[in-house]
């Protein structure tokens, strides 16, 4: 059974930085792909960054050059490091890994982490 686990969120100042962590548990043979999706109260999940096993990588506009996602192959870990944090990016924050296991191709997905940007 494969498991993704975020840790990192929290509350933090505006201005300030976070990173969010995530691991992949299970019987995993390869990944295509892992990212990041966050989503607000009332909001629809949307896509924050994403990276590729082709090395290719995705963000969306509004975290473009403050959000830098990166992946560790061997452990399986994927993270988002975020700066200049504002208030617009108060939301959970889900991991979303493209995988392959004994069983096929699929799509999973973590618990979700609460960031919360206040003052």
């Amino acid at each position: 059974q494969v498991q993704l686990v975020e840790s990192g969120g929290g509350l933090v100042q505006p201005g300030g930085s976070l990173r969010l962590s995530c691991v992949a548990s299970g019987d995993i043979w390869n990944t295509n792909s892992m990212s990041w999706y966050r989503q607000g109260t009332g909001e629809q999940r949307d896509m924050v960054a994403s990276i590729f096993n082709n090395g290719g990588i995705s963000y969306a506009d509004s975290v473009k050059g403050r959000f830098t996602i990166s992946r560790d192959i061997p452990k399986k870990m994927v993270y988002l490091q975020m700066n200049s944090l504002t208030a617009e990016d108060t939301a959970v924050y889900y991991c979303h890994a493209n995988l392959q296991t004994p069983r096929g191709w699929g799509n999973y997905w973590g618990q979700g982490t609460q960031v919360t940007v206040s003052s």
